[in-house]
């Protein structure tokens, strides 16, 4: 398809997140529920794909970060359990009856105004609720002297008629790195965590579904996965750390491409770009490439990263610019104009990768892939062939 695009593309392996998909199942014991994480837009690779490819891949539930993303996947058809993990504001309450969504419930008066529009509706609304074992983020203090009143006040939620507890959960904090401290904190969360499950049942109250485990939970503590896990960079190819890099097999799922646009010769002396960072010390070809911040390709990485061009690194020089870059091509004589530039993805015996992005900017490659900007058109691959693009400006294909 890529006559189709004139500039910046990603591509989207679905075979690739079917093979993420079969890796995790092969960790999980026979029973245990996935949760396939499809916030923010499925991490920047398009929730309608990705879900559906999900859905047909036999996923058990989906997550979401808020209304919009759920409603988003109920629109594209997807049917599945789905539960929110942040607050939805009450006056959108009515939502989550009409297209059966599941709400977290992080606090009692939280769950006081959700039961109160839920009973004028007559509607009853399934929830899981958010125990804060250690993140201290969202949800009930679930340790210490605060662990009583928790559990009072979940109690008191379990009574309210208008809403169903389906599913308890927590959120681990450092999870993906082994340092001893951190080992010793994750085994202290669960341990919190399971003795809150523990009381809640003495005082029979509902836990319903059980879920503790994100990505590196799932790849490090196959003892906690209880029943259910929530895996979600790893479904998508990439690792939740460092630390965790190789220990399960993982299949990238996105590609990013772009054009070499313009290629000309300047003179020693010639200072490129915004800011004049970059002066040619010698007489140097220079190819202009169409991908700048605005798609996701960060202002901080000018003069540090590559990408690759006719298998070649050609480092880019001079300010990133919102849609265009400029690379060094001394050492690509043969590049042309029209040329792919490959930006993340394998060209011959090189390759780029959103965690060599990362490292460059000192942030996570959750960061990178869900800064891959929306007019960056996705390029759907199933079986080796393109099946379909989706476009922030123009009407999706189908499938």
């Amino acid at each position: 398809m890529r006559e189709f695009l004139k500039r910046s593309w990603a591509t989207i392996d679905l075979d690739a997140i079917g093979r993420n998909i079969a890796a995790v199942r092969a960790r999980l014991a026979p029973g245990c529920r996935l949760m396939a994480v499809v916030k923010a837009d499925a991490y920047g690779h398009g929730d309608r794909f990705v879900a559906t490819a999900m859905a047909r891949a036999g996923v058990d539930w989906f997550g979401v970060s808020n209304i919009d993303e759920a409603v988003s996947l109920r629109r594209h058809g997807i049917c599945h359990p789905t539960l929110i993990f942040g607050p939805t504001p009450v006056q959108m309450a009515g939502l989550l009856s009409r297209y059966n969504i599941t709400q977290m419930i992080p606090s009692l008066e939280y769950a006081r105004s959700l039961q109160e529009i839920a009973q004028a509706s007559e509607d009853v609304l399934e929830v899981h609720i958010k125990l804060d074992t250690g993140m201290s983020r969202l949800g009930f203090l679930a340790y210490g002297e605060d662990l009583n009143r928790s559990l009072d006040e979940i109690g008191e939620i379990a009574k309210m008629p208008n809403l169903s507890i389906t599913g308890t959960f927590t959120h681990f904090a450092v999870a993906d790195e082994d340092d001893p401290e951190s080992v010793a904190f994750t085994k202290l969360q669960f341990q919190r965590f399971q003795e809150a499950l523990s009381q809640l049942e003495e005082r029979g109250i509902p836990t319903g579904i059980r879920h503790c485990c994100n990505s590196a939970g799932v790849i490090n503590y196959p003892e906690m996965h209880l029943d259910m896990v929530r895996p979600g960079v790893i479904l998508y190819g990439l690792s939740p750390s460092a630390d965790c890099q190789g220990r399960m097999p993982l299949s990238p799922a996105m590609s990013l491409y772009s054009t070499l646009t313009l290629v000309k010769t300047v003179a020693a002396g010639t200072t490129l770009s915004y800011g004049r960072i970059f002066t040619a010390p010698h007489k140097m070809r220079v190819g202009t490439v169409s991908i700048g911040y605005a798609d996701g390709f960060e202002r901080n990485l000018s003069g540090k990263a590559k990408v690759l061009i006719r298998g070649k690194f050609a480092p880019v020089i001079g300010r990133v610019c919102m849609d265009q870059l400029m690379v060094d091509l001394t050492d690509i004589p043969d590049a042309q104009e029209l040329d792919l530039v490959t930006v993340v993805g394998q060209d011959g015996e090189n390759a780029i990768s959103f965690d060599d992005f990362a490292a460059l900017s000192d942030t996570v490659n959750y960061e990178k892939i869900c800064l891959v900007g929306k007019r960056v058109p996705r390029v759907y691959r199933k079986g080796g062939m393109d099946i379909g693009v989706a476009e922030y400006l123009k009407k999706d294909f189908d499938l």
